[in-house]
C-alpha cells in the first residue's frame, strides 16, 4: 500500500503535525483512522499534542494543514466543499484556510521567467519588482512594467511545486485506498475519486496557460457588460509557469468602510455582484470557483473586478435545469417533485424509495418555508440537501459542491457588507425570470421546436439511407448472415422463432412505411 520508506516517514511527519495541533480529533470523530493505526495515532497524540480547548476541531485541522504546506492547504480548501464527508462545521472552518505562504526569492522568480519565456528579463519587461506583492501555496505575484510602460502583474509558479505535489498526491492515493479497504462503510464517499478530482484540479492550476484561457473565456462571456471586468492576458509573456496580466486596482469586496468612504452604494454593489454570480452560473454555466474577497474588487466606477482564475466551475445545461426544477418544486413545496428532480438528475439511485427521500427533503426544507429570503441561508439549505447523501446513496457531483462553497462565500460577503441584505433576496427576480425563460411553457415549446429542427436536419441523410436500404431489399431481398440463419434453425424454442419472424416482419414493414411516408409527403 505504501510504496517506500520515504512515504512512511512522510506519513509519520504528518501524524506528528496533526497531533501537535490536536487535530487527530477529526480522524477519531469521523472514524477515519482504521484498526491499529488508531492506536498509533492516539499514542502520538499523547506524546506531541498541545491541547487547545479554545479552537474547534475544524480550526485545529486547518492549522495543521497550514503547517504541512502547499499540497495540504490546497487539499483543505478542496475538502471545504465536502460537507458530506466532514460535516458542515468542519468544512466551514476549512473554508477560512488562508492560502498564504512565505515568498520565495525574487531572483528565482526571474530565473523561472527567463527559462519559460526563453530570453532575458529585460527582453520582456522595462522594470520587474523582485519583491512579490502576494505569495500563495502554488505561485506568487510580482508587479512589473512591459517595454511600453504598461503596468502588469506577473504570476510565477513556486520552484519544485509540481514535484512536491506529486509526492503528497501519491500519499493521498495510498491513504484513500487504505481507508476504503479498512472501513468499507466509507466507500460510498468515493474517497479515491475525491483524490482523483483534487488531482485534476491541482494539475490544471499548475499550468498557468489554463488559468489564462479561463480568464479569457470569462471575459468573453461578459462582452458588452460593463459591470464586470477581468484582467487582460498578455499572451506574449505567458507560459506554463508564468502568467502576465494587466494590473487592476480596486477596493476588496469585503472592505465595508473603504467602500463607504469611496462613495459606493453597498446595496448597488451587492446587486451587481448578485447579477454577476447568477449570470456566471445559470446563463453561462461557467463560474469563478474561488470567489473569496481577496479575489474580488470594486473599481472606481462600481464595476466588480476579479482575479485568480485557477479554479473554475462548469455546470452543463441539464444540471442548470435540475437546479431550476429544484427551485420550482421548492417554491411550490412539492417535495415529491423535488425528490423526482434528484432522481432525474441521476443524484439518487432509482432503487431508493422516492417517498422516503421526499419526506427527508421536507424535514430539511419545511422549517424555512414562509420565511423571507433574508432570514435564511440558501447555501446552507443546498448543503443540507447534498448532505442527505449519507442516508440515500446520493451521488455528489463535484461542480455542485464547488457551487455550494461559492454560495457560502457569497452569502458571507453580502451579510458582512449589509446585514439586512441577502444575496438571494436580491437575486430572486433574476431567478424567476430565468426559470420562466428556460423551464416555462414557452421554453418547453422552444426545446421541442429545436429537437424537431435537429431531426429535420438529419432527415436528408435518413431519406438517403432508407432509399439505399429499399433498393437493396427490392433487388437482392433481405440477406441474413449464415450464422444468424443457423442459430435460428438450431433454436428449439417455438416462441423464440415466432419472435424472430415478427421482428423481421416489423423491420420490413418499417422500411416500407418510411419510404411511402417520405414519398407521399415530399
Amino acid at each position: 500500500m505504501f510504496k517506500n520508506i520515504a512515504t512512511l516517514l512522510r506519513l509519520f511527519q504528518i501524524a506528528r503535525v496533526f497531533a501537535r495541533h490536536d487535530a487527530l480529533a477529526v480522524l477519531e470523530e469521523r472514524r477515519l483512522v482504521p484498526g491499529k493505526l488508531a492506536a498509533v495515532a492516539v499514542w502520538i497524540a499523547r506524546k506531541a499534542s498541545k491541547k487547545n480547548t479554545e479552537l474547534r476541531p475544524g480550526q485545529k485541522l486547518a492549522a495543521a494543514l497550514t503547517e504541512l504546506g502547499p499540497s495540504h492547504i490546497k487539499l483543505g480548501q478542496f475538502l471545504s466543499t465536502r460537507a458530506d464527508i466532514l460535516g458542515e462545521q468542519f468544512t466551514e472552518d476549512l473554508a477560512h484556510l488562508q492560502d498564504q505562504l512565505p515568498a520565495f526569492d525574487g531572483k528565482r522568480a526571474v530565473a523561472i521567467i527567463e527559462k519559460e519565456l526563453q530570453g532575458k528579463i529585460d527582453d520582456f519587461f522595462l522594470s520587474f519588482n523582485e519583491t512579490p506583492v502576494s505569495a500563495a501555496s502554488i505561485a506568487q505575484v510580482h508587479f512589473a512594467e512591459t517595454l511600453d510602460g504598461t503596468p502588469v502583474a506577473v504570476k510565477v509558479l513556486r520552484p519544485g511545486v509540481e514535484e512536491d505535489f506529486k509526492k503528497d498526491l501519491s500519499l493521498f492515493y495510498s491513504l484513500a485506498g487504505l481507508l476504503e479497504k479498512a472501513r468499507p462503510s466509507l466507500k460510498r464517499f468515493k474517497i479515491t475519486e475525491v483524490v482523483e478530482t483534487f488531482h485534476e484540479t491541482v494539475r490544471l492550476e499548475m499550468d498557468l496557460r489554463m488559468e489564462a484561457a479561463a480568464a479569457c473565456e470569462l471575459s468573453d462571456n461578459f462582452t458588452g457588460d460593463y459591470t464586470y471586468d477581468t484582467p487582460e492576458v498578455d499572451w506574449d509573456r505567458t507560459a506554463r509557469r508564468v502568467l502576465t496580466m494587466s494590473r487592476i486596482e480596486g477596493i476588496p469586496l469585503d472592505d465595508r468602510q473603504a467602500l463607504l468612504d469611496a462613495g459606493h452604494d453597498l446595496e448597488e454593489v451587492l446587486t451587481t455582484a448578485a447579477a454577476i454570480f447568477f449570470n456566471q452560473v445559470f446563463r453561462d454555466g461557467f463560474f469563478h470557483g474561488d470567489q473569496h474577497p481577496g479575489n474580488m474588487f470594486v473599481g472606481d466606477d462600481g464595476r466588480i473586478v476579479a482575479v485568480d482564475f485557477g479554479i473554475m466551475g462548469r455546470i452543463d445545461k441539464s444540471t442548470r435545469h435540475f437546479l431550476a426544477d429544484m427551485l420550482i418544486a421548492l417554491l411550490k413545496q412539492d417535495y415529491l417533485a423535488l425528490a423526482k428532480a434528484h432522481v432525474a438528475a441521476g443524484m439518487i439511485p432509482p432503487d431508493q424509495k422516492i417517498e422516503t427521500f421526499a419526506q427527508a427533503l421536507r424535514s430539511v426544507c419545511q422549517p424555512i418555508m414562509g420565511k423571507d429570503l433574508s432570514d435564511f441561508s440558501f447555501a446552507k439549505l443546498l448543503g443540507q440537501m447534498l448532505h442527505l447523501a449519507e442516508s440515500f446513496d446520493m451521488t455528489i457531483q463535484p461542480h455542485l459542491l464547488l457551487l455550494q462553497k461559492n454560495m457560502v462565500m457569497a452569502e458571507g460577503v453580502s451579510r458582512g457588507l449589509e446585514e439586512n441584505l441577502n444575496l438571494w433576496a436580491i437575486s430572486q427576480p433574476l431567478v424567476e425570470e430565468w426559470i420562466i425563460e428556460n423551464r416555462g411553457p414557452e421554453a418547453i415549446i422552444k426545446d421541442g421546436v429545436t429537437n424537431l429542427s435537429d431531426s429535420l436536419k438529419a432527415l436528408p441523410k435518413l431519406i438517403h439511407n432508407l432509399e439505399a436500404a429499399s433498393d437493396a431489399f427490392s433487388q437482392q431481398g433481405l440477406r441474413l448472415h449464415n450464422k444468424t440463419i443457423q442459430d435460428f434453425h438450431n433454436e428449439s424454442s417455438g416462441t423464440a422463432k415466432w419472435a424472430f419472424i415478427i421482428a423481421i416482419a416489423s423491420f420490413t414493414f418499417s422500411i416500407g412505411f418510411a419510404v411511402n411516408f417520405i414519398f407521399f409527403n415530399s
